[in-house]
């Protein structure tokens, strides 16, 4: 039997439900979440314009590059990787690519969304968005790339925000129909409107529960009640990361020396444990 990633992804979601997938920037931090104890990583389109090219989330990153993060990251753990495919990068056949490389790459599965592009942030304000029509074509086109593999397609939906509830249920139905394995609901506000979401559809419904956005930091255990299947924290760890790096290079500026914040660091040696330094040095 396959043990493909995309298998592993599916897996997940039949062991812990819903399946929290949190998000990584890079192949350190998917170690340090493989070390925490997930069974599922994700790479945002944001993390990588943000930490790796200094870029807010406006589609000026590429495709080469989502691939190239990809590759670090599923290089050095075995957790399947979901990871942020923005609009595909184009048409038809600029979608098809992106799947196709996404799977040489390594990732369990990609979600494609309908803003046009370039796109936006998914919780900023000014999003426009393609028709349902070309959307199902986008998700035809990465239906087609997939071919017989068990890489996972998920569509986001950014409807809620211009068109209302019932109209993104509609367009997220449209698009199960076209091949979608999943549906990404984006800015929903309530349990009600996920709910209403998971009652419609067929296939699971994930929940991205991003800091400082539109939707409230539901619970797990909320997010379990009304039948939600997956549980995204897209950018939590790297927000972490930024605010201590932030304070750290604030005291060294003002105070000559980080002796105030050493306790905010990671140790030398935790660092050893989590790469397997001794392994390395017992191999040289």
């Amino acid at each position: 039997m396959e043990n493909s990633p995309g298998r592993q992804l599916k897996e997940a979601l039949t062991q812990e439900c819903p399946l929290q997938v949190v998000g990584v920037i890079n192949a350190y931090a998917a170690l340090l979440a493989q070390q925490a104890g997930f069974k599922a990583l994700y790479l945002s389109g944001a993390g990588v314009a943000n930490a790796a090219f200094g870029l807010p989330d406006c589609g000026m990153t590429s495709l080469t590059d989502i691939c190239e993060e990809t590759r670090r990251i599923t290089a050095c753990t075995d957790l399947p990787l979901l990871v942020d495919g923005d609009t595909g990068f184009g048409g038809y056949l600029n979608v098809r690519n992106t799947v196709k490389q996404l799977i040489r790459s390594g990732a369990a599965g990609v979600h494609i969304e309908d803003q046009i592009f370039p796109k936006r942030c998914g919780h900023r304000p000014g999003k426009q968005l393609i028709g349902t029509l070309e959307m199902v074509d986008r998700m035809h086109a990465a239906a087609d790339a997939r071919e017989a593999s068990n890489f996972v397609l998920m569509a986001r939906t950014d409807a809620i925000a211009s068109e209302g509830v019932q109209a993104a249920i509609d367009r997220a139905l449209a698009y199960e129909e076209a091949g979608a394995d999943m549906i990404f609901a984006e800015a929903v506000t309530s349990l009600e409107d996920y709910q209403a979401f998971v009652q419609a559809l067929t296939v699971p419904v994930l929940a991205n529960i991003t800091e400082f956005g539109q939707t409230p930091l539901f619970s797990l255990a909320e997010l379990q009640s009304v039948g939600i299947g997956l549980v995204l924290y897209p950018l939590s760890a790297f927000r972490s990361m930024s605010q201590a790096a932030t304070q750290v290079y604030k005291t060294i500026r003002e105070e000559g020396s980080q002796s105030k914040v050493v306790g905010l660091m990671q140790t030398r040696e935790a660092l050893y444990q989590v790469l397997h330094y001794s392994e390395f040095e017992r191999l040289l």
